[in-house]
């Protein structure tokens, strides 16, 4: 699984790409499946993916925010 990957190639991937992944991790994590260090690493790389999911939405919409009051 990608969850060995460095946090810098987070900040690289697009928000589908993140999103992606993070479903992912999800089902991963909610199968229950695998080591406990495994899934507290994966646990850890989705709460990056998740952040820079939230900071691409909020950057989305304050570009969208500037169209509708430009």
């Amino acid at each position: 699984m990608s969850t060995e990957k460095s946090s810098d190639d987070v900040e690289k991937m697009s928000f589908e790409e993140a999103l992606k992944e993070l479903e992912l991790i999800v089902r991963q994590l909610e199968s229950g499946q695998g080591e406990l260090d495994a899934s507290i690493s994966a646990y850890e790389r989705g709460a990056r993916i998740k952040a820079h999911c939230e900071m691409k939405l909020k950057d989305a919409q304050t570009r969208i925010d500037k169209i509708v009051s430009g």
